[in-house]
């Protein structure tokens, strides 16, 4: 969508999809302006709900665009409504605002007041203990209406980077599509690029299918989401309240996942992921993972390959399937996957619709603040077990995301310079080998003039 000096939008917004029925006490919470505090983060991640479609992803310059954007909570006899003033005109069409978007402008707020007022802000929830961690996670999807009753395996989760090339976007429609044919939906990051693809490709499987509506859940997180604004065809927006609980509701939710072409995001994931299914506790549970992308990736996930195998050891592909430029035999090997999953969920007698039986070990859970100390305290070397090596790695990866596109992460490196990496020299060395090719491709943002947040240091 293209803005040509177009005005921005005063508009008084009804709810849709979210908090359409409240009691008085939720109204009362609604209407303190306040917001116990979290105004700013719900002003920042209204703001990029209404600006979807924008092609940055640097928080910064949305922000700045709409230093005097404004968003206030009414109340009204029936409940509430938002009056925004200064929106971006994006959202609207005929003054009227897109239906989608304002779906996602009330899930900002349920998700962003429900998770303060409810789960952060009570004390029935111990967010130093992994138990109540994972408790936090089945409430805040709970309350999102995601979960699916019944004997439902077809939730597949889809990673991938928002900054790829147009044969790889459009190979994630093919895979898409090609899961949407076999009625399975998807979840992704919310964003664009091969967070998008999947679902407009299952869109037109369900279609097909006879499928309606298909589900297309999008999770992100408020650090995130000014960067990685929800993509339109997302029916179901959830905000988690950091990335750690991001990740955790990613696999707790779904029953597979497929890794296509990104950056230092996707691999932050893609070392989430694993460590999780190289704890010892977690050997015998069934959880497909493929990579796939086109022909034109193949380098891309030669590369992935050989810096898992050197951290991580040969072993690490018992955990995960490459698949190169055939998107019916990926989606055939995730269906197959399921098949196994489903075996798997009845003799443990778990839930299908949330992975109780995971053990996510705290590591994973506990948010990791990225700060220079932080990220030069990491222990990056061979004496750790892999899971452990695997999780700091993620947390190395995670830095450097919040140095590329989040508010305070790009804060802290500009008055404080690039986080500084330290370890064994084989393990920086072949992660700086990953970086640089990342750069190359510009998979780290959409900016053409990159400076790296990260410094590695051999000694």
């Amino acid at each position: 969508m293209i803005e040509i000096n177009q005005p921005k939008v005063n508009a008084l917004v009804q709810p849709n999809g979210s908090l359409e029925f409240l009691s008085l006490r939720e109204i009362g919470w609604l209407s303190d302006k306040t917001l116990c505090g979290c105004y700013e983060q719900f002003r920042c991640c209204a703001l990029a709900a209404l600006n979807s479609g924008a092609e940055t992803d640097d928080s910064r310059i949305v922000l700045d665009q709409y230093s005097d954007f404004e968003i206030e909570i009414i109340k009204e006899p029936r409940g509430i409504c938002l009056q925004v003033t200064n929106a971006p005109p994006r959202a609207f069409v005929d003054g009227e605002m897109i239906e989608g978007i304002r779906e996602h402008l009330f899930s900002v707020l349920r998700d962003i007041v429900y998770t303060q007022y409810l789960i952060l802000d009570d004390g029935r929830f111990d967010l130093s203990h992994s138990d109540h961690i994972t408790d936090a996670v089945f409430h805040i999807l709970k309350n999102t209406s995601t979960f699916q009753s019944g004997m439902h395996l077809d939730l597949i989760v889809c990673w991938g980077g928002h900054s790829v090339s147009r044969e790889e976007y459009e190979y994630s429609k093919d895979v898409g599509y090609m899961l949407g044919l076999r009625k399975l939906n998807i979840c992704t990051g919310c964003g664009h690029g091969v967070m998008k693809g999947p679902m407009k490709g299952a869109a037109l499987g369900h279609a097909k299918q006879r499928i309606a509506p298909g589900r297309y859940i999008g999770i992100t997180e408020p650090g995130i989401i000014a960067a990685e604004a929800p993509n339109a065809m997302v029916n179901s927006l959830v905000i988690m309240p950091d990335i750690e609980k991001r990740l955790e509701a990613f696999v707790r939710l779904g029953h597979g996942i497929i890794v296509f072409p990104g950056g230092v995001g996707t691999t932050e994931e893609i070392l989430y992921v694993l460590s999780i299914l190289l704890h010892p506790d977690n050997q015998q549970i069934q959880f497909p993972l493929v990579f796939t992308g086109p022909e034109s990736s193949r380098d891309y996930f030669a590369d992935m390959d050989h810096f898992l195998r050197t951290t991580l050891g040969d072993q690490i592909t018992n955990h995960y399937q490459i698949v190169i430029g055939d998107p019916a035999r990926a989606s055939h090997h995730m269906q197959q996957g399921l098949e196994r999953v489903k075996a798997d969920r009845q003799q443990r007698k778990d839930a299908f619709y949330f992975n109780w039986n995971l053990n996510i070990h705290q590591q994973l859970q506990i948010p990791f603040v990225p700060n220079h100390q932080a990220m030069a305290n990491l222990e990056l070397n061979r004496n750790l077990p892999a899971y452990q090596l695997a999780a700091n790695m993620r947390c190395a990866f995670s830095g450097i995301v919040a140095g590329n596109v989040k508010q305070e992460g790009i804060k802290e490196v500009q008055a404080h310079g690039p986080f500084e990496l330290h370890g064994d020299t084989e393990i920086l060395e072949t992660m700086q080998n990953l970086l640089d090719k990342f750069i190359h491709q510009r998979r780290m943002t959409l900016a053409d003039n990159y400076q790296p947040s990260y410094q590695i240091v051999t000694h």
